[in-house]
């Protein structure tokens, strides 16, 4: 299973020199988990940089992977990485998930960079 960070994906659509690197695990969709912040973070940033039509069509397609809601366990998980690897709060529940569902974390964050089960690009 494969999670895509927010920067990723941002990547992907954008085309950028990393985009190639993204492209795999964001096109195998059965194996796609997306946390639900990554669809607020996602959207909220191409609709910032380009409106609301492009940022509908990526989280169309982010949303065809399975998207994985915020409950209260994941949360606290979420918090617990948060302090331990001194995570933001949106990078915490997307490594949570990555944890809890023994999934491959592909990103650019340096955030996450030397994390376990993350896949680090340089930018």
């Amino acid at each position: 299973m494969n999670v895509v960070d927010s920067s990723a994906w941002l990547s992907y659509f954008a085309g950028d020199k990393n985009s190639d690197s993204f492209a795999a695990p964001i096109e195998a969709i059965e194996e796609l988990l997306v946390p639900s912040i990554t669809i607020t973070e996602v959207f909220k940033t191409i609709m910032r940089q380009r409106g609301d039509e492009p940022a509908i069509e990526a989280i169309a397609h982010m949303e065809q992977g399975k998207v994985i809601p915020l409950d209260s366990r994941l949360a606290v998980d979420a918090a617990c990485y948060g302090i331990e690897h001194k995570l933001p709060l949106a990078d915490s529940i997307i490594y949570a998930t990555t944890r809890k569902h023994d999934a491959t974390l592909w990103t650019q964050d340096a955030d996450f960079k030397g994390l376990k089960s993350v896949n680090f690009f340089e930018l």
